[in-house]
């Protein structure tokens, strides 16, 4: 499953840095003064115990949660603080660990969802989807068909998502992230409560996103069978406090790492 080395060519120059972050609500502190980045054409794995602070991470680098110490550099443009619209508009795209889906509506137009930023029209035409706004549309509509595509999803486009398996909502959530043409990608356990096969899937289409649309991403991942064999790094956190970084087989035998999934570092 693991990208062929000479992927690890197209791996470029830092596209986003964490630099001592530290995140506190009341007297418990997620993250405690964490470093690392993000190299663009990367896969990059956040990993560790429960607890550790890897939602609360993501959070902060889209924005969804501000740090009281610390700060975001992406794009070579540094921020202490940034709303997730802003995120979204600099181009970074997130899926969740609970499904954030429009459930009544199909997976055509929860994907289409995606496209709400790129769309420019005032809201006049849009209200009567007329002139301008119907040619924007069939164009947007377009880019959705080729990721329906891409995910191997046609049969169900019109398909109301409440009524889809959970693997199968889970790829149309990663459409609608990939509908809005992201430059980094943040998955949150985009394997979470699938079966073997499912996880698979999952993988390829992980790395296929990476490959083939150069997109960055940046995932939570449980499974270590799954972070090992996608990742080019992996930060290892614990308690909030960063006790790894590098290569999988670097992060696999650091006895940090080994100690904290063994619930022994503490």
């Amino acid at each position: 499953m693991r990208a062929p080395p000479d992927r690890r060519a197209a791996i470029g120059e830092v596209l986003l840095s964490v630099e001592g972050v530290s995140l506190s609500f009341g007297g418990v502190r997620a993250i405690n003064g964490v470093s690392f980045d993000i190299r663009k054409g990367e896969i990059r794995a956040i990993i560790g115990p429960n607890g550790a602070g890897k939602t609360s991470m993501l959070n902060v680098i889209n924005g969804f949660y501000h740090p009281q110490h610390g700060r975001i550099t992406f794009k070579g443009k540094t921020r202490a603080k940034m709303r997730p619209y802003e995120a979204a508009e600099g181009g970074i795209a997130r899926t969740f660990q609970n499904l954030a889906l429009f459930r009544g509506m199909s997976a055509l137009d929860n994907i289409m969802a995606g496209r709400s930023l790129k769309m420019n029209s005032n809201f006049f035409w849009q209200l009567f989807r007329y002139g301008p706004a119907m040619t924007e549309e069939v164009e947007h509509r377009k880019k959705v068909e080729e990721i329906i595509d891409f995910l191997k999803i046609q049969d169900i486009r019109r398909v109301p998502v409440g009524r889809l398996p959970y693997g199968l909502q889970k790829r149309v959530e990663l459409g609608r992230a990939l509908a809005m043409e992201p430059e980094l990608l943040l998955l949150d356990e985009p394997m979470a409560g699938m079966n073997i096969e499912e996880k698979e899937d999952m993988s390829r289409f992980v790395l296929d996103v990476n490959e083939y649309f150069g997109t960055t991403v940046a995932l939570i991942e449980h499974d270590m069978g799954v972070v090992m064999d996608l990742s080019d790094r992996v930060v290892v956190l614990d308690h909030g406090e960063k006790i790894a970084d590098g290569t999988p087989d670097e992060v696999k035998g650091n006895q940090a790492v080994i100690d904290a999934y063994l619930g022994v570092a503490h």
